[in-house]
């Protein structure tokens, strides 16, 4: 239940030099929108702006874009800022129509228009409940409660959270995937978005496998973009659940694995990015980890390449070069078993026996040039 950053196998999202602005959750701006059209039901003035108390103790404010008291039921709205962070979700509007509640009923919650639904097992929340997530619920609930504490009111409410668009920009998500349909998910555990974090990513991976387990699913395929998922997914025929986008967070996938194993996984990943896993790296990012060209070239000499091939191997200026010279000599399908090979080793070590794993190589058309099995 989390927005990922569109990516490809070639082009994946990069953080850029310099400071970065951090932004706000979408769980932040639901509480802000809930708690300014809670306290306009109570008293008909939205307060504009309205402060909210994040789950870390600090105080923010957000000025509303939308405001209506109408018919029982107040509205309010809240203009998404996610800071510097690629975010599916910066710029949209995020509603809450706050109406009363049967007494007793306590703080209810309702998808509204944009907002998804669960549908499959796995996530922090039940089927059929909406898709707004345990920490964006507790903050609302702590909001309500502190206007029905200063205006002496008894917070039995339904607060009905809406994105308008959500379901177009939900398409840009991992949601479909994890069983949420209808639109997006409203999330955040501190509030705070910070730029560029993994933290979401991995989060994003470790519901994939909860998902994947709790409907079932034996065998999983882990990616590093679109490319390489394709190739797995078309290897086996397995439907959407079994796939986890992995990108380049290896060691997220695999230590998760080793407390929830499946029965199998397949990594899929160009060559360059496997080729760091099978040098032992576990973050695959070109900002964490580097690509080994003397190892490559190593490689290469025990194949059998030539001494000319292998010179230039030594100071080719990436593993895609390397993987071209390899295809000259004829042994472009040996080197890529050879790292999947390695790679593989290394998965292994870091599931420490829990899942089973093969590891297939895929070149940027999408063919699968080296793999070693389970």
């Amino acid at each position: 239940m989390v927005d990922l950053k569109e990516t490809t196998e070639d082009s994946p999202a990069r953080k850029p030099s310099g400071p970065l602005r951090r932004g706000w959750t979408t769980g932040a701006c639901a509480t802000a929108a809930a708690r300014a059209a809670y306290e306009a039901l109570l008293t008909g003035e939205f307060p504009d702006p309205v402060v909210i108390r994040l789950p870390r103790g600090q105080r923010a404010q957000f000025v509303l874009a939308e405001a209506k008291l109408e018919n029982g039921a107040a509205t309010a709205g809240v203009i998404k800022d996610a800071g510097d962070d690629p975010d599916v979700t910066h710029g949209a509007l995020i509603k809450a129509t706050v109406t009363p509640a049967p007494a007793g009923a306590g703080v209810l919650f309702a998808a509204g228009d944009g907002v998804g639904t669960v549908t499959l097992p796995g996530l922090p929340l039940p089927v059929g409940e909406p898709a707004i997530n345990p920490k964006p619920r507790a903050m609302m609930a702590d909001a309500i409660g502190e206007v029905a504490a200063e205006f002496c009111a008894t917070p039995d409410i339904t607060i009905t959270v809406s994105i308008p668009g959500g379901v177009e920009l939900a398409a840009r998500t991992s949601n479909a995937r994890l069983g949420i349909v209808g639109g997006l998910s409203v999330l955040g555990t501190t509030g705070v978005v910070i730029p560029y974090s993994c933290a979401s990513w991995i989060h994003s991976i470790h519901r994939g496998v909860d998902v994947a387990r709790a409907t079932g699913l034996r065998h999983i395929a882990a990616a590093t973009g679109r490319t390489s998922e394709t190739a797995a997914r078309d290897l086996y025929r397995l439907p959407e659940q079994a796939l986890i986008d992995m990108g380049d967070f290896a060691g997220g996938l695999l230590k998760y694995l080793r407390d929830h194993p499946v029965s199998r996984l397949t990594l899929a990943g160009g060559f360059g990015k496997l080729s760091k896993l099978a040098d032992g790296h576990l973050d695959l990012h070109s900002g964490q980890s580097k690509v080994d060209v003397s190892r490559l070239a190593e490689r290469l000499a025990a194949l059998g390449a030539d001494a000319r091939t292998v010179d230039v191997a030594r100071n080719a200026p990436s593993a895609g070069a390397i993987l071209s010279l390899a295809h000259d000599s004829g042994v472009a399908a040996a080197l890529a078993d050879a790292v999947a090979a390695g790679a593989r080793e290394v998965a292994r070590a870091a599931l420490a026996g829990a899942t089973d794993v093969e590891v297939i190589v895929v070149e940027r058309d999408g063919t699968i040039v080296g793999r070693a099995g389970f």
